[in-house]
This record gives structure tokens, sequence and C-alpha cells, in this order.
């Protein structure tokens, strides 16, 4: 109700509709590899297996209206597939992150997998887009802002980071996700062993 100006019933919806969120990713956490890895057909006598694994570091632009249903959604898929996540919280409407924060210090997730700052992306996205122990960039929280995803990008590139790019405007996050944001931050690993040696 204070973060984003919603009426008691419409807040309620949010929370009940983020919790569902997450139990919807955590559902993937032990199906995701059979889904996007497998056995792979060869023409030759090897064995051929693709398995997904994580990225890495990702480091997470949370939308700035949403910042609830939005920020779950940017920080679940992240986590679901195995990486670490640090979250630059909305710079308007922090209350929300800073609680999520304290919610996850006091639950089964493990120290350090989710970690929250409180800032604008402007000041904290080019210190995280250039860093060189953070592996991938989703640069969702710039919506709208297209200097400042242009720049971050390019900052990106110095260090090869895996990007996810800024939507032209703060996406609809009451919609169901789709596999897509769990495996823009998997990397596929195929390995070729040979049969019957």
């Amino acid at each position: 109700v204070q973060s984003e100006g919603l009426s008691a019933s419409k807040a309620e919806r949010v929370v009940d509709e983020s919790v569902d969120r997450l139990v919807w990713y955590a559902g993937w956490a032990d199906k995701i590899t059979q889904v996007v890895g497998g056995a792979n057909p060869v023409a030759g006598p090897f064995f051929n297996l693709t398995t997904p694994e994580a990225t890495g570091v990702v480091a997470v632009l949370a939308p700035e209206r949403s910042s609830l249903l939005g920020l779950v959604t940017a920080i679940a898929p992240v986590v679901v597939t195995g990486n670490t996540a640090v979250v630059v919280s909305s710079y308007s409407r922090p209350l929300a992150a800073v609680t999520l924060a304290e919610v996850l210090a006091t639950s089964d997730v493990p120290g350090g997998v989710v970690n929250v700052l409180t800032g604008s992306a402007a000041t904290l996205g080019p210190w995280l887009a250039s860093h060189m122990d953070v592996n991938a960039l989703d640069l969702l929280g710039t919506a709208g802002q297209t200097d400042l995803a242009r720049d971050l990008e390019v900052a990106a590139a110095d260090n090869l980071k895996r990007v996810r790019r800024a939507p032209a405007a703060e996406p609809d996050f009451t919609r169901e996700p789709g596999l897509d944001t769990m495996t823009d931050f998997l990397e596929l690993k195929t390995v070729w062993h040979p049969m019957g040696v």
C-alpha cells in the first residue's frame, strides 16, 4: 500500500501474485535441466549430451514501478537456475526490496544468493556493468531509458557479459512468465563421449 500507492485489496492481490510467482519458479528448479538439456542424436558412434549451467553472478536492475511483483519476477528466474543475484532495487520504491531481503535472510535461501542494493540504476548500473566478477546483466529496470540501457550494454561488452536487453516499456508483470526468463542466464554445455570403446 505504501510503496505503490495501491488500495489494500490491490496490494493484497500483488502480494498473492508475488507468492504464486515464487512458487511457479520454484517448481522449475528440478525440471529446467530436463526441459532445456538432454541427449542429442548424432550421426556417429558418440553420446552427445547437453546440460544447462548457471552463468554465475547476475546483476539485476529491478523495475521501477512494480516494486514487489516486478522484483520477484526479475529475481526468481535468476536464482532458480543456480545463479547469484545482485539486485538494484526500485529507486523510488525500495521498501518492498528491503523487506524481501529481510524475508530471504531468514528463509531457506542460502546467504549471499540474493544481494539487494538500494540506489539508482544510473549510479549503480555502470559499476555492475563494468565489474569483472559480474557475469550477466538484466536491464529490466532501465525500461524506457534508452540512453542508460545503451551505455550499460557498452560497458558490459568490455568484459563480455551476457545481457538481457531493456524492454521499451515496463512489462505487465501479471502475465504468466515463459521459460526464456530462466534460459537467458543459463549456458548450455555439450559433451561428446565415444560409444562402445
